[in-house]
């Protein structure tokens, strides 16, 4: 009598590594992540994906330039899930302050004359949700939850998601938080 066959578990697919802390780690940071995406199926152009590299991009940059320490590095970690509908973006730096924008109301934009304080705007508008957590170690974890607005080889694809598709509903913990 043949053994039945179980359906393996579906596992998010991942991506984990650690830049200088400077604007050609950043850099590096989004070029990446980019690269990997395109492998995961979301090809450049598409919206997932300038989705996705654009939240890379705010907050490598933001890590350089606010969660610099010196001497350390920043990790980026995403997961991309299909089951759930969303790449995860994690970043990490060991500065142990809050992103500024985390202690405001997310409507709130900086005045046209300040240099700075848009990223995290941008990155409130492109996310389904996004927050700050501490990590282990020192400094936290800026994580942004992008939403699939497309899945490959579906019926549909390149079509834009139904308004507040997954709005309301909390995030689920990833196993574990990758090693740094």
């Amino acid at each position: 009598m043949p053994a039945p066959r179980t359906q393996a578990p579906v596992r998010p697919r991942a991506f984990a590594q650690r830049f200088s802390a400077t604007r050609r780690g950043a850099r590096l940071a989004r070029l990446l992540a980019a690269l990997q995406l395109v492998e995961w199926g979301h090809p450049r152009g598409s919206e997932h994906h300038d989705t996705v590299t654009v939240v890379v991009a705010e907050l490598a940059a933001n890590a350089v330039l606010h969660g610099l320490v010196p001497g350390r590095d920043f990790a980026l970690f995403l997961a991309h899930d299909d089951s759930r509908g969303i790449t995860r973006v994690e970043v990490s730096d060991t500065h142990p302050s809050r992103p500024a924008h985390d202690l405001r109301p997310a409507h709130v934009a900086p005045a046209l004359d300040e240099d700075h304080g848009r990223g995290l705007v941008l990155v409130d508008a492109l996310a389904v949700r996004w927050g700050v957590r501490d990590r282990l170690g020192p400094g936290k974890t800026v994580w942004a939850e992008c939403g699939l607005s497309e899945r490959p080889g579906t019926p549909g694809h390149g079509e834009p998601a139904a308004p507040g598709a997954g709005a309301g509903q909390e995030p689920e913990p990833w196993e574990a938080e990758p090693q740094r």
